[in-house]
């Protein structure tokens, strides 16, 4: 099963919804604001992409925090930001299988077989 995950009103998801869309894709979306985001699934994305590369340092929800929640980051600090605001998170995170894909770039989405993926 493909999942896609991310918020409804971001451009990116948009457009990774669209491609899938597009390409035939069966897939399922997961809106965090929606749908939720339990620790256990962001702990698989931190497990498969890293909590460094997860963390969206560039995104408008970073930029309203405060210095001190922005100093000092450990994995367990950006836990708690993540879970407490999602939108912090890079968006979208796609899972195929064991396979986790953060961001959308056509090409990208091309090599990964999506249409080969049970849906």
């Amino acid at each position: 099963m493909i999942t896609l995950y991310g918020i409804k009103n971001c451009d990116t998801c948009k457009k990774a919804r669209q491609w899938l869309e597009q390409h035939g894709i069966d897939h399922r979306f997961h809106d965090y604001r929606v749908d939720g985001l339990p620790p256990e699934l962001l702990q698989r994305f931190i497990d498969g992409l890293g909590w460094e590369k997860l963390l969206n340092k560039s995104s408008t929800s970073w930029r309203q925090l405060s210095a001190d929640q922005q100093t000092d980051l450990t994995q367990e600090k950006a836990v708690a930001l993540m879970l407490e605001t999602p939108t912090l998170i890079k968006r979208p995170v796609l899972e195929c299988g064991n396979t986790l894909t953060l961001g959308f770039k056509a090409d990208q989405y091309e090599v990964l077989n999506l249409k080969d993926a049970k849906g």
